[in-house]
């Protein structure tokens, strides 16, 4: 995909490739295929002249745009592995990544190094100097140069690029989780990163010539390889809601929050939209066709395997069997359930393994599922488990119940009761703008129906999001149905609560 996307840029260098968002939202063009291209080589030269050859690892945080896709592809004509550095992670964790990937060179533009506090330092030595480490290698500034930031990485046109890397190997690290003393990385090859672009490509099936809307590299690379130009989304909702309207892209890709956000303004879709990184409720999916998209697609996709399945907004609305609808596996992805009913997944587009451990070809989802009629159902997370009365409760098997008309998210989580045992309580935010009376009735149905797993109590309350992605927090949800279930239902609502909320006396 990533050599599709170079000859493209070559073949038509005079059409747009990113664009950005000009005065009420009309499309500009930031980087032209030519000038992408153009850039790409000069990186690819750059980091060539610097010493650096294959299978040697670059951090980078440079954030989405044309410069991070001309690095992108300067990596992976030199056979180079890319390890992804978020520089708001703050210092402890960067420090521990870092010393994991053990990177030849740190790529990072000067925001992102003015956001996190120990690029200043490092920027003056030019180096990484880390506790009781040997020095990593040097810093240096990928685009414009500011005050205080590394020495820029140096482009010499006397640099001849070597023939590209046709060899597979490891492509990019992607840093998920774990602690500062155990970091968690995801490693992807060439070939499997290659086979999730190609599966992108083949499920959005992007036109030439007509914008999609999107930021990840996973909606950029295959969109651009087939000729369509690239809009990075608005950050505000306001200016994004504009974007949609002067734009209309043929497929837009969107996190939940993003389009909720979008939504409560009014904003209007076109063409095909794709959600994922967090819940997508039919609720949801059936607001976004209403808006106005031909099609509303969740996607069910893992750093380990991006995408897994998708499913349309109707077939979503038509599933009745209880839990949580993702789609058909796509193609290439195998599946199988495990003896404590956690969803395993497989296929060309897996991670090859994760940094510092052994190559294994199934991903422990962390999900509980099943399949039902050959599509993936989620039942939850397997540490979500609630045990109340010695009985456990999976909320995902329920959960998408409780997003009736009116309900934005809805969570269930266990809070501790006095007498050692869990109090199932049943969070529920409801839409911009709706009735909590309404909300309510319309919540007596899927309540009646959960049977033995009714909740003690439901809470009408704004959800805690966090992560990049705004998922649901449910550690921090639980916390404020515990303070909640504590004041008592008369206390007026606190910050961030909506008025109307409280205790519904189920017991």
């Amino acid at each position: 995909m990533l050599d599709a996307l170079a000859h493209t840029l070559r073949r038509r260098p005079e059409r747009p490739a990113i664009l950005g968002a000009g005065r009420l939202g009309a499309a500009r063009t930031r980087a032209s295929c030519g000038e992408l291209a153009d850039l790409a080589d000069a990186y690819a030269a750059a980091l060539h002249g610097r010493g650096l050859r294959c299978g040697e690892t670059v951090g980078v945080a440079v954030r989405p745009g044309p410069r991070a896709v001309a690095v992108l592809l300067a990596v992976h004509r030199l056979g180079l592995c890319a390890a992804v550095l978020d520089p708001g992670a703050g210092p402890d964790v960067l420090r521990a990544r870092l010393a994991l990937a053990r990177p030849a060179l740190v790529l990072a533009d000067a925001a992102a190094q003015a956001v996190a506090g120990w690029a200043r330092p490092l920027a003056r030595r030019a180096r990484l100097a880390l506790p009781a480490l040997d020095e990593l290698g040097p810093v240096v500034t990928v685009g414009p140069w500011l005050p205080g930031c590394a020495p820029s990485l140096e482009r010499s046109s006397a640099v001849s690029l070597p023939a590209p890397v046709d060899d597979d190997g490891d492509a990019v690290i992607v840093f998920t989780s774990g602690t500062t003393s155990s970091p968690r990385a995801v490693v992807h090859t060439r070939s499997s990163l290659a086979a999730g672009m190609t599966q992108v490509s083949e499920l959005v099936r992007p036109a030439p010539g007509r914008p999609v809307l999107g930021g990840t590299f996973f909606v950029l690379v295959p969109s651009l390889a087939n000729g369509a130009p690239v809009a990075m989304p608005a950050r505000s909702p306001a200016a994004l809601a504009r974007q949609l309207r002067r734009m209309t892209p043929q497929a837009t890709y969107l996190t939940p929050p993003q389009l909720r956000s979008v939504l409560a303004r009014g904003g209007r879709l076109t063409g095909r939209v794709w959600t994922g990184s967090a819940p997508a409720s039919a609720e949801l999916l059936n607001r976004v066709r209403k808006a106005g998209a031909e099609e509303a697609w969740g996607v069910y996709a893992l750093t380990e395997l991006f995408p897994a399945a998708a499913v349309e907004a109707a077939d979503k609305a038509d599933f009745t069997a209880g839990g949580d609808l993702v789609g058909e596996p796509l193609p290439g992805v195998d599946v199988k359930i495990s003896s404590d009913g956690e969803l395993l997944l497989s296929g060309p587009a897996a991670r090859h393994r994760y940094l510092g451990q052994a190559p294994d070809p199934w991903i422990a989802t962390g999900d509980r599922g099943r399949l039902h009629g050959g599509r993936i159902v989620l039942e939850g997370r397997c540490k979500d488990m609630v045990l109340r009365a010695a009985e456990n409760i999976y909320p995902g098997l329920y959960e998408p119940s409780l997003h009736v008309p009116g309900v934005e998210l809805a969570l269930l989580v266990g809070v501790p009761a006095e007498d050692g045992d869990e109090r199932l309580v049943a969070v529920v935010q409801p839409g911009h703008g709706a009735d909590p009376s309404r909300v309510r009735a319309a919540l007596a149905g899927p309540l009646e129906r959960m049977g033995s797993a009714r909740p003690d109590a439901v809470l009408l309350a704004d959800i805690p999001l966090s992560g990049r992605s705004r998922k649901p927090d449910r550690a921090a949800t639980a916390r404020l149905a515990a303070a909640r279930l504590s004041a008592g239902p008369s206390r007026s609502p606190g910050p961030g609560e909506r008025h109307g909320s409280g205790n519904d006396g189920l017991q």
